[in-house]
């Protein structure tokens, strides 16, 4: 069992305050939706937990199993256990899907995998996901569309299987099959490694699929409101101007 506790969490970029006192808990298991407004802190706060360097934390902790991390460069939290999808990942020209898999595996976990036992890690994660095989000799996400970048990500998210996933608007720009391609994916990969979710969305569609545990409005940088799956209808019904 882990736990990403996030406690009073204060955050500023250039001299602005951004984060101004989140807390929140994910426990392994658990689908945690934040919604909120464009401005939020959504996203901040999604950058600030894998420790993106323009980011200054003024107060509060974050701790992975109980250890604080906030000393811990991004690529040291990713091997404690976390994982980010971006909401536009970046083109990288010449670098295939599958090396780029394997060489963020073996840093990731810190030990050299054969070839042949990757091959076969692989193999299985795009089978349990729908993928097809050529998939990985392609560009990463190089001439992809909206869809087969988030794809791509899902894939990344199989194989290095982590404690704690955080999808920072996974659902942006998808078509309904795509939604439903990438929504399958990452409920197999909870039920097949029991990991906590952070899933960051503007709209309850992705979580008519990828039911959540529980849904936290941000506003202002700060939790406004926390409930279960019901928050989310009541936003799509009612608009974030309810809530204030």
């Amino acid at each position: 069992m882990s736990e990403l506790m996030i406690d009073d969490l204060h955050a500023e970029i250039d001299g602005k305050q951004i984060l101004k006192g989140v807390s929140l808990c994910i426990k392994s298991g658990e689908t945690h939706a934040i919604m909120g407004p464009n401005g939020a802190g959504k996203s901040t706060l999604s950058h600030v937990i894998m420790g993106h360097p323009r980011y200054t934390i003024t107060k509060g902790d974050i701790k992975l199993d109980g250890e604080s991390i906030l000393e811990l460069s991004p690529d040291k939290r990713a091997k404690k256990g976390l994982f980010m999808s971006f909401q536009y990942p970046a083109e990288v020209p010449g670098v295939s899907i599958g090396s780029f898999l394997r060489s963020a595996y073996n840093a990731v976990s810190g030990k050299e995998m054969p070839v042949l036992e990757f091959q076969r890690l692989v193999k299985d994660r795009t089978e349990m996901l729908g993928i097809k095989q050529d998939f990985i000799k392609r560009g990463l996400n190089e001439g992809f569309s909206g869809g087969e970048k988030k794809k791509c990500e899902i894939l990344q998210l199989a194989v290095l299987n982590p404690k704690m996933a955080i999808l920072d608007e996974t659902d942006s720009g998808l078509d309904v099959d795509a939604l439903r391609i990438v929504s399958d994916g990452i409920n197999k990969i909870k039920l097949a490694t029991g990991m906590g979710i952070m899933l960051i969305t503007h709209y309850s569609r992705i979580l008519k699929q990828v039911k959540p545990d529980f849904v936290h409005i941000m506003s202002d940088g700060k939790i406004v409101q926390s409930g279960e799956g019901t928050l989310a209808v009541q936003i799509e019904e009612s608009g974030y101007s309810s809530l204030k």
